[in-house]
């Protein structure tokens, strides 16, 4: 048990887990949807037959999440050097671990059946808003900055896959997401809660983006 968290685990923990989650708790802080009363339970991938049950009924994922559950399902975890392996991309795993906390907290928000996939929200909104959350550090640039990297990504990349200034990965339409996200949040000075009760489409949020990207800066 550490604070809120259970952890589930065969083998001793790592020394350098608790710090990796201690940061990425400190990340989760920043978003409208954070509860410091919530509850979360973890499970590390040393030996439990439950990681592998979680990975055949969801589908394989670095982290699997669902209520208020986390499920380590990547093929390799490095704590010490923070990332998690997933099909031999490296993701930041600090970051990783805010991503699937804000899910956690969609859950708690909302409840099962107002939560995806129950609730059929658009996924660039469902999964925008933990990257946003997540990835909001000083290796990324500003909104205009990160827009340029994503056109140069979609261009160059034949994996879908692009490296980010820390020598992590992360998938290109993953990246497209937050940037939607931010762009929403603010420059259209919107809340998660009221873009998820909007209508404008994926695409029309893009050009909208995208002719606010063309502007000169003020």
């Amino acid at each position: 048990m550490s604070g809120n968290y259970t952890i589930y685990h065969n083998q001793p923990i790592d020394e350098h887990f608790l710090p990796r989650l201690e940061r990425s708790v400190s990340i989760v802080k920043g978003s409208e949807l954070y509860d410091p009363d919530i509850k979360i339970d973890i499970c590390l991938s040393d030996g439990s037959k439950y990681p592998g049950l979680i990975e055949k009924v969801l589908g394989r994922d670095a982290l699997a999440t669902f209520y208020n559950k986390i499920v380590f399902t990547g093929d390799e975890v490095n704590f010490e050097e923070n990332y998690i392996l997933f099909y031999g991309h490296k993701i930041n795993l600090e970051e990783m671990l805010a991503h699937v906390q804000v899910h956690c907290l969609e859950f708690k928000k909302y409840g099962l059946w107002k939560s995806n996939p129950i609730a059929g929200y658009p996924e660039w909104k469902w999964e925008g808003y933990p990257e946003y959350i997540a990835r909001q550090h000083a290796h990324f640039g500003d909104l205009r900055t990160d827009i340029n990297a994503l056109l140069k990504a979609e261009q160059d990349s034949d994996t879908g896959w692009m490296t980010l200034p820390d020598s992590t990965e992360t998938l290109a339409h993953y990246f497209r997401y937050r940037l939607l996200i931010q762009y929403c949040l603010e420059i259209k000075k919107m809340t998660f809660v009221s873009l998820l009760q909007d209508t404008t489409s994926e695409e029309t949020v893009r050009l909208q983006m995208m002719d606010w990207y063309a502007k000169p800066s003020d």
